[in-house]
C-alpha cells in the first residue's frame, strides 16, 4: 500500500508540475513534497533508533508475546532493558531473565530466598502479575539480564514482522521506496518546480 501510494504522488507530482501555471500552486507542491518526505525520513530514523540504536546505549530490546504481565507489558509491547547487579534486586522488582536458550520472561519478584544448593547465593521467585500464582522455577542471578527501563506499545508486533526473512525484505524495499522518494521529491524541490517558477519570473 505504501509503495503504491508513495510512487502515485512522485509520478502524479512529475506530471503534474509539467503543466501547472500557478505560482501558488507550484508552492503548494513544493511544500508538499518537502514536507511528506521530511516525515518519511523522521519516521524511518526514529524506527531505526528505536529499534537498534537503543543498544549502542547498552539496552537489549524484547518483545511481550504473551499477557502475563498486562497492563504494565500488554502483548506486543517493545521492552528496553538494562543489565542490573542482581544483588541490588529487591521484592516488587520486575526483571528479565533467561528460562533456557529459547526462552525469555519478563515477571516480577515477589520473595527472595536463599539458593538451595548454595547458601551463599540468592534465588528470586517471580510472578506475572496477570498469574494467579508465582512460578515453579526460581531464578538464578546468572540467568538474570536485566530490568526493563520503559516500553512502547505494539511496536513489538513490527519488530516481530522485521526479524522474520519476509518481513526483513519488505522493510528492506520500503526504506529503499522511502529513499527514493525524498530523492525525487528533492529533484523536484530543488530542481524542476523551481526552474520552472524563476521561468515566470
Amino acid at each position: 500500500m505504501l509503495f503504491y501510494f508513495l510512487l502515485f504522488f512522485t509520478v502524479a507530482s512529475i506530471c503534474f508540475s509539467e503543466r501547472i501555471d500557478s505560482d501558488d500552486m507550484r508552492r503548494w507542491l513544493k511544500n508538499t513534497l518537502k514536507i511528506s518526505s521530511s516525515v518519511l525520513v523522521c519516521i524511518l530514523i526514529i524506527l531505526v533508533i528505536l529499534l537498534v540504536g537503543v543498544r549502542l546505549l547498552g539496552l537489549r530490546v524484547y518483545t511481550v508475546m504473551s499477557g502475563s504481565m498486562e497492563p504494565s507489558y500488554p502483548t506486543g509491547a517493545l521492552i528496553y532493558v538494562k543489565e542490573i547487579d542482581p544483588l541490588t534486586l529487591k521484592e516488587n522488582d520486575v526483571i528479565t531473565y533467561h528460562v533456557n536458550e529459547s526462552l525469555t520472561v519478563t515477571h516480577r519478584i515477589v520473595d527472595i530466598v536463599f539458593d538451595s544448593e548454595n547458601s551463599d547465593s540468592v534465588c528470586f521467585r517471580t510472578k506475572g502479575d496477570a498469574n494467579n500464582v508465582a512460578d515453579e522455577i526460581l531464578v538464578k542471578p546468572d540467568n538474570i539480564i536485566g530490568i526493563p527501563v520503559f516500553t512502547i506499545p505494539y511496536l513489538g508486533y513490527l519488530a516481530q514482522f522485521i526479524q522474520n526473512p519476509p518481513g526483513r525484505y519488505i522493510a528492506l524495499v520500503v526504506s529503499v521506496i522511502i529513499i527514493l522518494y525524498v530523492i525525487i521529491s528533492d529533484y523536484l524541490i530543488g530542481g524542476k518546480i523551481t526552474r520552472k517558477n524563476k521561468n515566470n519570473i
